[in-house]
């Protein structure tokens, strides 16, 4: 295996894939391969795991995660996307990790105590006033993966309360969450109408075959 840098930050192509630079070497997160080069050990991403892997995959033009940035992640889950973002943003950076699950954020606490710069959130992120006093500073970027019908008010929310003025939001959005019954074109279609009313839109990708029905999208917050 053999890793170059790709046009984003801290993200490296190795053989058609991707791979993130370890932050706690010697350390696996979910299962993934780990591989050594020139002294430095790296962290193949999967792109059939981790749904901004499968954006990249799919060909995704604007990935704007930087070395020391403070991210707001809803819906963080166990933290196999986390931990990636995780080794880009390095020790100076922060993810404020929000998940209503108890069963996955006992997960995360492991992995956020060995990595230092994961600070899991047991809230609804649809009731931000709930960890407002854990949240210590506008933040750079917000990221929402979450399987709900209401994805995009969530967004729009947590944006308003965190998002520092021309932030990044980025989201999954998953049409069968929104209403199973409708052609997910119409749902996405539906949703961007929304997103408009508060973000530009930067870039956009369908995530299938690697994430059925799912549409990722990048945005510059307008405040």
């Amino acid at each position: 295996m053999k890793a170059k840098p790709s046009k984003f930050q801290g993200v490296f192509n190795v053989d058609g894939k991707f791979a993130t630079i370890n932050l706690v070497p010697g350390k696996k997160v979910y299962g993934e391969e780990l591989f050594k080069q020139d002294g430095v050990e790296y962290r193949v991403w999967d792109y059939t795991r981790s749904k901004p892997a499968a954006a990249l995959k799919k060909g995704l033009n604007v990935f704007p995660l930087e070395k020391g940035m403070k991210i707001l992640y809803l819906g963080v889950a166990s933290g196999t996307t986390a931990s990636h973002f995780s080794d880009i943003i390095g020790k100076d950076g922060i993810i404020y990790g929000v998940d209503i699950a108890e069963r996955v954020l006992r997960d995360l606490v492991s992995v956020a105590e060995a990595r230092g710069n994961i600070l899991p959130m047991l809230a609804d992120s649809r009731k931000p006033e709930e960890y407002e006093n854990q949240i210590f500073e506008q933040v750079d970027v917000v990221f929402e993966d979450v399987a709900s019908d209401d994805q995009i008010p969530i967004l729009i929310r947590n944006s308003e309360k965190f998002l520092k003025s021309h932030g990044i939001a980025m989201i999954a959005i998953k049409s069968q969450s929104i209403d199973v019954t409708r052609d997910p074109q119409e749902i996405y279609k539906e949703a961007l109408v929304k997103l408009e009313e508060h973000f530009d839109i930067i870039d956009k990708v369908e995530l299938d075959p690697y994430e059925k029905h799912h549409l990722f999208v990048v945005m510059k917050f307008r405040r």
